[in-house]
């Protein structure tokens, strides 16, 4: 029995992105990097639903920064207080 071969998931980049470019056929893509034409498929599809996720991935990212400045700040505002109210008790 043989053993299924695992492939990296840089392999796969490079194997869906030369598919994704059009350049050369399936067929000819899948014997220069020894697979077989089915896996070059699903791989690319792979790869063309992943692309949105590259993009919204730095919105969400900005709007997590976003909410988190947002609290730093009430959090500095708060810390402000109260180093006045300690500071005028030291003065008394």
């Amino acid at each position: 029995m043989t053993k299924r071969r695992k492939f990296s998931d840089k392999f796969k980049a490079t194997v869906a992105l030369e598919a994704l470019r059009g350049d050369r056929t399936v067929q000819e893509i899948a014997a220069k990097h020894r697979v077989h034409p089915t896996q070059v498929t699903p791989w690319k599809r792979q790869a063309i639903e992943g692309l949105t996720g590259v993009f919204s991935d730095k919105i969400k990212r900005a709007e997590n920064n976003e909410a988190e400045v947002k609290e730093l700040h009430a959090r500095i505002g708060r810390l402000a207080v109260e180093n006045d109210f300690l500071s005028q008790g030291l003065k008394r």
